[in-house]
């Protein structure tokens, strides 16, 4: 199941976005605390964070930059009032933030933000899980190259295949009646 965490000091914005992404089948996990949303999500799996830019204590981009280090594949949004262009910047480029909605957001927007969202997490992960086979199976024909490198200068020949006009092998000179 896919695990949404919610950051925002205001409990009335908490309650509306659970509220409004509630039918999406997600476990939606509030928190009004930015520590304690980083204490319980490092012992957690989670998916996605959508925090408030602005908090006591800690900024969205600090609690999304230490999320980062926790989930490094996570997604990373921030949800703001306001939309000074330095802040989205920092947020950019510190915590790695996915998108910068303002309030108030339209539910309908932000729940297709965040099935976007998802689905590039996804194949971000499966882009990664490829690149590993690939490297893998390099690893394995660079083995097998060094083997064939070996048997050819051991048996100079033994590599080499005669074919016929149709691709066959052809092994019409290796028997002689």
């Amino acid at each position: 199941m896919t695990t949404i965490a919610i950051v925002d000091d205001e409990i009335s914005i908490l309650n509306a976005l659970k509220r409004s992404l509630r039918r999406q089948g997600w476990e939606i996990l509030c928190y009004s605390d930015p520590l304690l949303a980083i204490t319980e999500l490092s012992q957690r799996h989670f998916d996605l964070v959508l925090s408030d830019f602005r908090m006591p204590g800690m900024t969205g981009v600090e609690l999304l930059q230490k999320l980062k280090e926790i989930r490094p594949d996570s997604i990373r949004i921030i949800l703001s009032g306001q939309s000074d262009m330095g802040d989205v910047l920092d947020a950019i480029n510190k915590a790695e933030v996915y998108r910068f909605i303002l309030k108030p957001w339209n539910d309908d927007e932000l729940t297709v933000t965040l099935h976007n969202a998802l689905r590039y997490s996804e194949l971000l992960i499966e882009n990664k899980r490829l690149a590993e086979i690939v490297r893998a199976q390099r690893s394995k024909l660079d083995q097998q190259l060094i083997e064939l490198k070996r048997l050819e200068k051991d048996s100079p020949g033994i590599t080499r295949l005669n074919l016929d006009e149709e691709g066959m092998i052809d092994l019409s000179d290796e028997y002689e009646p």
